[in-house]
């Protein structure tokens, strides 16, 4: 499958290859490597920059992993709750894979912990470089999915593409610029769930653009909802599938917007979360 592969004019879901599974299809923009990913107002203005190009590849792993039959319906019974956003005095994990926690419990809260630590790492800087990129993947995806990732993720982070983001070749930003990508999780939500596998969806802020003097991409917001089909795995929830879909976005505020030099400094001294639920 080519990165441009399914997008066209319009946006919306599509089934792919009867199997029941959904890719999002987003505005066509030509030559873009993410196959017409929105970018708002500049082509890496969007988190779809740093994932969207697996929202592509992803159906294609599942189709040769899942085979027949269609997934389970929503249960009713995993509607969220007064309970969803409390703290459930679990301890996170303590132990980390290629720097990404790991050693999820095996339950739905775990579950749930692991997509939403699989969410911040997929969603951060590592991505743009290679060997902590395989590293990521290698980490969060079931061994099957990784080995078919790698190579066209290579391809899709290319250093044309760098280039375009204001990265060198090896991901690295201009002396005296500092590249941003991070995605915050807001929330969790089980779709479905059982001891072999589960389907959870991250609601989620993402950040990206380039803070520093002369940055033609400064830094800003989006919010999407990312789904996961998860599998107990080696003993740990690894990724099987996962896709993306816009929002549901709040109404912006009315905060002043930070300098570039408040956005480097930030980014430096506030770290990353281990989410627990």
């Amino acid at each position: 499958m080519s990165l441009g592969d399914g997008a066209s004019g319009g946006g919306g879901e599509e089934e792919y290859g009867g199997v029941g599974q959904t890719r999002t299809r987003l505005p066509d923009r030509g030559n873009d490597v993410y196959g017409g990913a929105r970018r708002g107002r500049s082509s890496s203005r969007s988190l779809v920059t740093v994932v969207g190009v697996v929202v592509l590849l992803i159906a294609a792993i599942a189709f040769a992993n899942r085979g027949g039959g269609s997934p389970s319906s929503a249960d009713g019974n995993n509607r969220p709750d007064s309970t969803s956003t409390a703290a459930s005095g679990t301890r996170p994990v303590q132990s980390k894979q290629a720097g990404i926690p790991s050693g999820f419990a095996h339950d739905q809260q775990g579950a749930e912990s692991a997509a939403a630590n699989y969410a911040v790492a997929l969603g951060s800087d590592g991505m743009f470089k290679t060997d902590s990129r395989h590293g990521i993947v290698d980490t969060v995806y079931t061994p099957v999915a990784a080995s078919k990732l790698q190579g066209p993720m290579d391809q899709a982070y290319s250093i044309s593409f760098l280039s375009k983001l204001g990265l060198d070749a090896s991901g690295n930003a201009p002396a005296g610029n500092t590249f941003v990508s991070r995605t915050i999780p807001v929330g969790t939500k089980v779709t479905r769930y059982d001891a072999s596998d589960a389907k959870i969806a991250v609601w989620y802020m993402g950040l990206i653009g380039m803070s520093g003097k002369g940055s033609t991409d400064p830094v800003s917001s989006t919010w999407k909802t990312w789904a996961f089909e998860l599998q107990w795995s080696h003993n740990d929830w690894k990724i099987v599938s996962d896709s993306q879909t816009d929002g549901p976005a709040p109404i912006p505020g009315d905060d002043k917007a930070a300098d570039s030099d408040e956005i480097s400094k930030a980014i430096e001294e506030y770290g990353g979360f281990t989410y627990a639920r």
